[in-house]
């Protein structure tokens, strides 16, 4: 591949883009931008939102990670199953009952006004981390393969990529990118596969080889029995469930495409085919991951120290011009699909919650839109100082950092949720973004000595669990009684 070539292929999928956007965003308002005037099938949202769970992470990290984790990561997608069936059955009924936009609302329908910022306020921190992780791997990526040719500067080529975010998603929101997430979608899944293809040429091995030699190698070792290691297959599957219930259930960027859907029952369809679709993606992602250690072994290649690297390397330095040409459509899939969704949601949270503009009476629709919009730029900027200074300190796989970040971040959310949801207490409410903050902290101090307090113990992605319990303890510990709150009111009404 050449810079030419590239830059061919980008322009054209960003063509493709454009128009998509073009015919989606026509006769645009801020019900289309927030919640596509809730008028999204289901099964469209269901296919784009594999993508936006997959994204740069699944697409480059998950790969390279089976040399240190093995297929221990499969156990954490089947908890996933459980995880998406407490969405459908019990988050998604409370958010169409209540006839929200920002999931964060309901916090201050149950709570109060400082439960309600303390949510969105962690979400905004979660997701900007998050987002701005996965851009980084993805643009990081293709600028060192590709733009650093032409000596192109690492800043100039994150806001060349967020500058065309901002354009096709500035109009149409969320309704331009549960369309758009369909074409990125395809072209992951269609790079994975392709690859897989090449890699058995290569070896001269037929699908079938392919899948013998993988489960004949030590990467297939999905069950881990000893309970200190990190990857046991217990902590996997039931951290893999509440990460999915608060990457999803408790995000407002994926919740916000389940709430474009028609009604309830699509939406809940929605979860459901998504889920499943989610462990055969995820499954040939792993695939593609022992293929390619085993490649790189036979063809005795120099695995990268950063293992993210991995499949960026084969594909556009050892199998030729087609799979170079596959895996730089796929990166720049990851790139739009990482970034659009948090985008959106970011713009949604921070105008909603934050702002709280929905409620300001004063504003006319136009005044609105002029908010959002000046809302939707800076939070574009945001992202785009975060990503630069991600490059400047990253040091370890993304996938590891992301999911930690997460451990501490959506654990309040989930303490949260799980509080409202499973007990009828109300709490002081001027208290609540204390504990929210304490918890991390606690559990932060915790993982760090665990090895030495628990005779060796190593926390995982575990660590999320945790911190929702710490954060339940919390708020029981500053509990009311559930109608002290509305006697209280009632008596400073008389």
């Amino acid at each position: 591949m050449n810079p030419t070539t590239t830059l061919i292929i980008f322009l054209v999928y960003t063509a493709i883009l454009f128009s998509i956007a073009f015919i989606t965003s026509r006769r645009s308002t801020n019900e289309t931008y927030f919640v596509g005037n809730r008028a999204s099938p289901w099964y469209v949202v269901a296919y784009g939102m594999i993508g936006a769970s997959l994204s740069g992470v699944t697409f480059i990290s998950i790969p390279g990670d089976v040399g240190n984790s093995y297929f221990s990561y499969m156990m954490l997608v089947f908890g996933y199953l459980l995880g998406y069936a407490v969405i459908a059955q019990i988050l998604l009924p409370l958010y169409y009952n209540l006839n929200l936009t920002s999931i964060y609302t309901y916090l201050e329908k149950r709570f109060g006004f400082s439960s309600y910022k303390t949510g969105a306020s962690f979400f905004l921190l979660s997701r900007s981390i998050g987002a701005s992780f996965r851009v980084y791997l993805v643009v990081n990526v293709l600028h060192v393969f590709v733009f650093d040719a032409w000596n192109v500067p690492f800043i100039v080529t994150v806001m060349l990529f967020m500058g065309l975010i901002i354009l096709y998603s500035f109009r149409g929101g969320i309704k331009t990118i549960v369309w758009t997430d369909t074409l990125q979608t395809t072209f992951m899944i269609l790079a994975v596969l392709f690859t897989i293809h090449l890699i058995g040429n290569e070896m001269n091995l037929s699908l079938g080889g392919l899948i013998k030699a993988a489960s004949d190698s030590k990467y297939s070792q999905m069950i881990f029995t000893d309970w200190n290691h990190r990857h046991h297959f217990l902590k996997q599957f039931f951290s893999g469930t509440f990460i999915a219930i608060v990457m999803t259930g408790l995000d407002q960027d994926m919740m916000q495409k389940n709430l474009s859907c028609r009604n309830l029952r699509e939406a809940q369809k929605n979860v459901y085919l998504m889920s499943w679709s989610l462990v055969l993606v995820n499954l040939i992602f792993m695939f593609l991951g022992i293929v390619l250690y085993l490649y790189a072994e036979s063809q005795q290649i120099d695995i990268p120290q950063i293992t993210d690297n991995l499949f960026p390397l084969i594909a556009i330095e050892h199998l030729g011009a087609k799979a170079g040409i596959l895996f730089f459509i796929g990166l720049i899939a990851a790139a739009f699909s990482s970034a659009d969704g948090s985008l959106a949601s970011l713009t949604t949270s921070f105008y909603f919650d934050i702002l709280g503009i929905d409620k300001n009476n004063k504003l006319n629709e136009k005044q609105k839109t002029r908010i959002r919009k000046i809302t939707h730029m800076s939070v574009s900027i945001v992202l785009i100082l975060m990503i630069i200074v991600f490059r400047a300190i990253s040091d370890q796989s993304v996938i590891q950092k992301l999911f930690t970040i997460a451990g501490y971040t959506y654990g309040p959310l989930l303490g949260l949720y799980s509080f409202g949801l499973f007990t009828k207490y109300s709490v002081k409410d001027k208290w609540v973004p204390l504990i929210a903050v304490l918890s991390p902290v606690l559990c932060y101090i915790i993982s760090v000595n665990s090895m030495k307090w628990f005779n060796g113990y190593k926390f995982g992605f575990e660590l999320l669990i945790l911190n929702g319990l710490f954060t339940f303890a919390g708020l029981f510990l500053i509990k009311e009684q559930p109608n002290r709150k509305r006697r209280k009111k009632s008596e400073r009404k008389r």
